[in-house]
């Protein structure tokens, strides 16, 4: 991440702030990193249930008659096959194949609602906006409307459907409904990530706030909580799920990075970049891979740290944290392909090892 970019300010910081919170820098926003001990809330995303605020998010709406083509003209995944109320993963890539960004979308009636990043909002509307010329279809930025926050871990979904009245545990994976917790008005998503349900509530910014401490009573009074992105780090890290901005961006292709599988419809047709993305499949290979590693390390290698073999560098680290469950650093980077299949071990530059491991596939639901 670049330190030079100003960190945007979320609804909630401050308000975690000033219930004991620490607060850092996660996807460029201003977000919770612990609320005191990140490895019991790790305990909770792992054992119990844990809350997340999840509002690093550009939220952007899609009407008008033309709306279905437009998009499914420049992303990676099919939007015409969109049921009323479901959802899919994206890319959208530029002419080169590159990684612009990572895109849901969600279909409605009338419009097709898109959940990306805040970090790279100016510049994903200026790149949408670029393709909407002939098409009767109009982008509104809801960024500063809506929040989310997450109830994540084996409690979540009994626990949500408690709350909601809805039988969430019966909705496909992005899957989304209206409900309301207590008063509030909410959308509710479930998402099965790497084999881990989650369920997120999408609702007014001005709700944020009484909706997180009705969630978060409701993750106490089950043995969970509040959960910082120190923890979310590691255990996404241990599931292998790859992060946006982190491990994959503009300086990857989708079969570099790993989402050839979970991002991209090989039956819809055209879209923007599909000619790198289908030369890179018919050859079958790429010269880098994106690897889940784990290190031997006396201090976490921080990003971007090489990765060397036979003292030539053959790839670099990505993100990397402490793993309770392997009880050493763990992490994610790129190696030429002909060290990264699992069990393969690179030098990590200034000491310590880096073996390949076959994590689990990472991908979104």
């Amino acid at each position: 991440m670049d330190s030079s970019i100003p960190i945007i300010a979320t609804p909630l910081a401050e308000f975690h702030q000033n219930q004991g919170a620490k607060i850092g820098t996660w996807f460029g926003c201003a977000l919770p990193t612990d609320f005191g001990d990140w490895q019991k809330e790790y305990g909770f995303a792992r054992e119990t249930v844990a809350l997340l605020d999840k509002n690093y998010r550009a939220y952007l709406d899609f009407t008008g008659p033309d709306r279905v083509r437009y998009l499914n003209a420049i992303l990676t995944n099919n939007i015409k096959v969109l049921a009323d109320h479901q959802g899919t993963v994206s890319l959208f890539l530029n002419p080169q194949g590159h990684i612009q960004a990572e895109i849901e979308t969600y279909a409605f009636p009338d419009r097709l609602f898109c959940i990306s990043f805040a970090m790279i909002r100016t510049r994903l509307i200026d790149g949408l906006e670029k393709y909407i010329i002939m098409d009767d279809v109009t982008l509104t930025d809801l960024t500063e409307k809506f929040g989310t926050l997450a109830l994540e871990g084996p409690s979540a979904v009994p626990l949500a459907a408690k709350r909601t009245g809805l039988e969430i545990e019966n909705l496909a994976p992005l899957e989304i409904r209206e409900c309301t917790v207590d008063t509030i008005p909410c959308f509710i998503g479930k998402r099965v990530v790497a084999g881990v349900a989650s369920v997120e509530f999408l609702t007014e910014r001005a709700q944020l706030e009484p909706l997180w401490t009705l969630l978060l009573a409701t993750a106490k009074e089950n043995n969970g909580g509040a959960t910082g992105y120190t923890a979310l780090n590691a255990l996404r890290l241990e599931q292998g799920i790859p992060w946006f901005g982190y491990d994959f961006g503009e300086k990857q292709i989708p079969h570099e990075a790993g989402l050839q599988n979970s991002h991209i419809s090989y039956t819809k047709g055209c879209y923007t970049g599909q000619e790198i993305v289908e030369r890179v499949r018919s050859r079958g290979q790429v010269n880098r891979a994106r690897v889940s590693l784990k290190f031997d390390a006396k201090e976490q290698p921080a990003p971007g740290t090489p990765l060397l073999f036979d003292g030539k560098e053959f790839g670099y680290v990505t993100r990397a944290a402490f793993s309770p469950a392997a009880n050493c650093f763990i992490g994610m980077g790129y190696a030429r392909r002909e060290k990264s299949a699992p069990e393969s071990v690179l030098d990590l530059y200034g000491g310590g090892t880096a073996t390949v491991y076959a994590a689990p596939s990472g991908s979104l639901e």
